[in-house]
């Protein structure tokens, strides 16, 4: 065939005819965008994940609690794990189901609420690799149950390091082992019994293909260089232990539009009222009180039960049921001693906020603002996010006060030794460092100079005369 178009009878137009006029390029430009959307066909959807055996029944005896763990045992390979928990539903953080998949023993699911001990799961997993997905989110309610790995994979941080824009669960199967999973329970009260068997499906899928995820995401971590990376991380993974909230009630929404240290003592008083009640009646808290009726009633001080009650947000069986707990917390921060109403701003052992440190400290202000500019700039080079290189608020710390040594080899030695001892990894420090070296020179240098021009400025001096 010619690379000429082809000749076409009714493509020949007349001089007078309308269609030979010059088309106006906007109408052009939107009959070509509207002939390439209709032409472009729709991408086949990515088949759905299925259980590959069916689903597991759940195990919920002693007696098949052993026989789960004897199946595990002998399977081969890492074990997938992953935990069902109520939040939005339940105080507690306890998990309500347990998923497990290992090579050569299949898909199990562990209901651990009526089961007395978890002991023989726990000899079967000893020495096994874990496989989980956002592990800081399962290991403290496994931990609860008496279930600790040596060994684990976080897929979830295996794809922040690899540079995944996103790493959920359903998108990193979706992109690397193109199939699509079912995500509708993911809100679910996992306290619900018994559980409907599309929630038992969710779950079990959540393990299906993860431990061919994780030889996907292994494989890209060696053929990147970043394997020794992950190694570290998940090794410090297995200390992890959920951090205790200081001055918790601070979180309270909408706190922020409280003013006077006598109503933020009320809303202090009422927040830990409705903690106690949530915690006794393993309920989530908003679900007791929601925050906005705190701020309102902090805000408004009603004195009473009809004041109360006409204060926004305080109406449900929560409100009225705990209406005098609710004023006796109020009564409380109303007779309170100046000295133990809570301070205006939070107490804290770190800097203070990167808005304040140009007031405070101007060279620390040029510490923190060169030292973000080249980890912004690694970041991008390595495709691994910022926060993964190094926390911001580790970052901070030791740009606010760094080490006293200004010989560049000294301060170096000095601020890898500071790192460490803030929690940082090896290959973190490695990279972040130097990075704080010469920030922290940098920042000296220049206000060393900005010093000198000063001085040179001034009335009486030489330059200035």
């Amino acid at each position: 065939m010619s690379g000429q178009p082809e000749d076409r009878a009714d493509d020949v137009r007349t001089p007078d005819d309308p269609a030979a006029a010059p088309e106006d390029p906007s109408d052009s430009t939107e009959q070509t965008a509207e002939q390439t959307t209709e032409q472009a066909p729709e991408p086949e959807p990515l088949p759905l994940l299925t259980l590959r055996d069916g689903l597991p029944p759940v195990t919920d005896t002693d007696a098949g609690l052993r026989e789960a763990a004897a199946a595990i045992a002998a399977g081969t390979g890492p074990v997938a794990i992953d935990a069902e928990r109520a939040s939005g539903y339940r105080y507690s953080n306890r998990a309500y189901l347990v998923q497990l998949r290992r090579e050569g023993s299949g898909s199990w699911l562990v209901d651990p609420i009526g089961l007395t001990t978890l002991e023989p799961l726990a000899e079967a997993l000893d020495g096994t690799e874990w496989i989980l997905h956002a592990a800081t989110q399962d290991l403290p309610c496994l931990a609860e149950i008496g279930l600790r790995p040596d060994h684990l994979f976080d897929t979830e941080l295996a794809g922040r390091l690899l540079g995944y824009p996103r790493v959920g669960l359903a998108t990193l199967v979706e992109v690397l082992l193109g199939q699509r999973l079912k995500k509708e329970h993911s809100a679910a009260d996992w306290s619900t019994r018994p559980l409907p068997e599309s929630w038992l499906e969710y779950a079990a899928l959540d393990v299906e293909v993860l431990v061919e995820l994780r030889d996907r995401l292994a494989a890209e971590l060696e053929e990147t260089g970043k394997a020794e990376w992950a190694r570290q991380e998940f090794e410090h993974l297995l200390s992890f232990e959920q951090p205790e909230r200081q001055e918790a009630w601070r979180r309270t929404s909408g706190v922020h539009r409280v003013r006077g240290r006598r109503a933020l003592g009320a809303v202090r008083a009422m927040w830990e009222t409705r903690d106690d009640i949530a915690q006794k009646r393993d309920v989530t808290p908003g679900r007791v009180l929601p925050d906005s009726a705190i701020v309102a009633a902090a805000t408004a001080a009603p004195a009473d039960r009809d004041a109360l009650k006409a204060t926004k947000g305080f109406h449900g069986r929560g409100a009225d049921r705990y209406a005098n707990r609710w004023l006796e917390a109020l009564r409380a921060a109303e007779e309170m001693s100046e000295d133990d109403l809570p301070a205006r701003a939070p107490r804290g052992d770190g800097p203070p906020p990167p808005r304040a440190w140009a007031d405070r400290d101007p060279v620390a202000d040029r510490r923190l603002k060169r030292a973000r500019a080249e980890v912004a700039s690694m970041s991008e080079r390595l495709k691994v996010p910022a926060e993964n290189l190094l926390t911001p608020d580790l970052l901070r710390r030791v740009l606010w006060a760094p080490p006293r040594p200004r010989d560049p080899g000294a301060l170096l030695d000095a601020v890898v030794d500071r790192l460490g001892d803030l929690g940082a990894r090896a290959w973190q420090v490695a990279l972040v460092a130097p990075v704080v070296v010469d920030a922290v020179l940098h920042a000296d240098a220049e206000a060393a100079a900005a010093a000198e021009e000063s001085a040179a400025q001034a009335p009486g001096s030489d330059d200035a005369s």
